[in-house]
């Protein structure tokens, strides 16, 4: 069987990806003292596509609560179409591009369009340093994000991760300790994560497939949802855990999977959350640092640990799970996860 043999590796190689990132984030401590670490600027904006989006917005998250200073997250081409309606004029911003392949043309169009404005510069985070992002602008360069599927794994989560830590950097050594305490948990959770997403498709038969999160985890719900998607073509949504509640939980029956990214901050909420779509007939999937007493109406629970931990510095190490949700699922339903119908690594325009 061929089906899969890219993706597995790459969902499996995340611990390492990870490693490889702190390693070279040490060699990059100028990149950071000059423009993560950079007060200077009004506004800090991180731009990308598609995943690179949903990474941008964990990074823009972690960016305003560790360093207290204003940042967002914008898809590549409201810079360069709607740049006036996205930012506001005569600020001093910085334009962080995110891109796996330093070669998408959303990315490019965005830095290009500012390159001539004296408000605005420049830098960015790719898997490879050798890319149009990569020769445009000084660059962050996660070395083992590099992939052969079209699915982005464990590209995800290590540049995710080495922004994250280079945001711990300038803020200060409690934070940077945090990043350092995720290289430790990483590998368990690739681990068992693997088989007890097998498990839990092998197990169930579900026909609707809704993720919730919030905080860091928005984007992390939006990114998990999209993984789904890509790899096995089934239908799903991805929403704020309590804006949910406001007219989408009408879609809930029996045969719909509900899977909570719960955090610590609003744990109390999120789980009278899911236990109202329990109520409804869903199967309720609750991944989080540790199950309790609060937890036992699930269905499923996925422990994490790194309790101790910020919302924020844990945030990659709720992907793997739900990656090998993606890819097992369509493993079942008999598709090639490697190479999903209609995509490309790279989206030119």
């Amino acid at each position: 069987m061929t089906r899969g043999i890219l993706t597995l590796p790459e969902i499996g190689g995340q611990a390492e990806a990870l490693s490889a990132a702190w390693e070279q984030l040490k060699q990059q401590q100028s990149w950071v003292n000059k423009y993560i670490g950079n007060a200077e600027y009004d506004e800090v904006v991180f731009i990308g596509s598609g995943s690179s989006y949903y990474q941008a917005q964990v990074m823009a998250t972690t960016f305003r609560v560790w360093l207290g200073r204003s940042a967002s997250a914008l898809p590549s081409s409201d810079i360069f179409l709607f740049r006036d309606q996205s930012v506001a004029r005569g600020r001093k911003v910085l334009l962080v591009g995110v891109s796996r392949s330093g070669e998408s043309s959303e990315v490019i169009l965005a830095l290009d369009s500012v390159k001539e404005l004296a408000n605005w510069t420049t830098c960015g985070i790719t898997c490879y340093e050798t890319s149009r992002l990569g020769v445009m602008a000084e660059c962050l360069v996660s070395p083992l994000g590099k992939e052969k599927s079209t699915v982005m794994t464990k590209s995800f989560s290590s540049m995710t991760y080495m922004m994250q830590a280079a945001i711990a950097s300038a803020a200060g050594s409690a934070h940077f300790s945090e990043m350092e305490s995720v290289l430790a948990l990483q590998g368990d959770v690739v681990v068992h994560g693997k088989g007890f997403a097998e498990s839990l498709v092998e197990e169930n038969a579900f026909n609707k497939y809704i993720y919730l999160g919030m905080g860091a985890y928005y984007g992390l719900g939006q990114e998990v949802c999209l993984k789904l998607k890509e790899m096995s073509y089934v239908w799903t949504e991805s929403y704020g855990t309590l804006e949910f509640r406001h007219g989408p939980k009408s879609v809930i029956e029996p045969g719909t999977l509900v899977c909570l990214l719960v955090s610590e901050q609003a744990r109390a909420y999120e789980l009278k959350v899911a236990e109202e779509m329990k109520a409804y007939g869903a199967f309720v999937l609750l991944v989080t640092t540790a199950g309790g007493a609060d937890t036992s109406f699930a269905d499923a629970v996925f422990e994490i640990g790194g309790g101790s931990l910020s919302d924020e510095a844990r945030a990659v190490l709720y992907l793997p799970l739900l990656q090998y949700l993606g890819f097992y699922t369509a493993m079942k339903k008999g598709v090639d996860p490697d190479h999903p119908r209609n995509l490309t690594q790279v989206v030119t325009i």
